[in-house]
């Protein structure tokens, strides 16, 4: 089944677009502009581009996959009646559930390889200073992401409404998380609030742990705790049919 979904999705050329070829158009684009090649004295000296582009490049292949290409194929199955069809056979449901899961975390791994090493190649984003921290990170925040998904397929009662619902989460998570203005800048308020939400905490340990740092434990508790909420409610309210 994760062999067959995988191959479903390539046959969409929205997803591998969105997931990965845009993440990568972005990061050479923002990559050429002067002020991203320029140290800032608020970035401790550093690059603009090498404290805050691998983070935002990830978090927004991520967030595509977890909030947009998700509930929606989940939602169009449960609307075309795949998922009905599928709880009158011996291969129980939730077997798609996890299929999709593994799919799109193999997406976001993929493409986050691929941003690491065209990064370095290109632009000299150095690469992960405590690399197996940043792989934890990484699989916990996606993970957090991907529950988010999962709750929004749970509730929404139709693939337009879905992608509404990921709609209305992705941007205010995307401005409090520092996609758009880095976190620095934002008020101080803005910044306590994105600290308790998942993808603000997300963004900066991987940031923490791009530069070589532990991640701070607020942030895992938050991504941890993120899971453990949205999946459970996720099982509890998911409709088959």
């Amino acid at each position: 089944m994760i062999i067959m979904e995988a191959k479903l999705f390539l046959r969409d050329p929205a997803g591998p677009i969105f997931a990965i070829l845009l993440p990568l158009g972005l990061l050479l684009g923002l990559g050429s502009i002067p002020s991203f090649q320029e140290a800032s004295a608020e970035m401790g000296g550093q690059r603009v581009i090498d404290t805050q582009l691998p983070g935002m490049m990830v978090i927004l292949s991520v967030v595509t996959m977890a909030l947009s290409a998700l509930p929606a194929v989940l939602v169009a199955y449960r609307e075309s009646c795949i998922l009905r069809r599928l709880s009158t056979t011996p291969v129980p449901p939730v077997r798609l559930l996890i299929a999709q899961v593994v799919n799109n975390i193999g997406v976001a791994v993929l493409s986050t390889v691929l941003l690491i090493v065209l990064g370095h190649v290109t632009i000299g984003v150095p690469l992960p200073g405590n690399p197996l921290a940043f792989v934890g990170v990484f699989l916990l925040g996606t993970a957090s992401l991907l529950g988010l998904g999962l709750l929004i397929a749970a509730v929404a009662p139709s693939v337009k409404s879905a992608s509404g619902i990921g709609s209305l989460l992705m941007f205010p998570l995307l401005f409090v998380g520092g996609m758009w203005i880095p976190r620095e800048m934002l008020p101080d308020l803005v910044r306590r609030i994105g600290d308790f939400l998942p993808l603000a905490p997300f963004a900066q340990a991987l940031r923490d742990t791009w530069a070589g740092h532990a991640p701070q434990p607020l942030h895992l508790v938050v991504m941890a705790g993120t899971v453990l909420v949205t999946v459970t409610l996720a099982i509890r309210l998911f409709r088959w049919e």
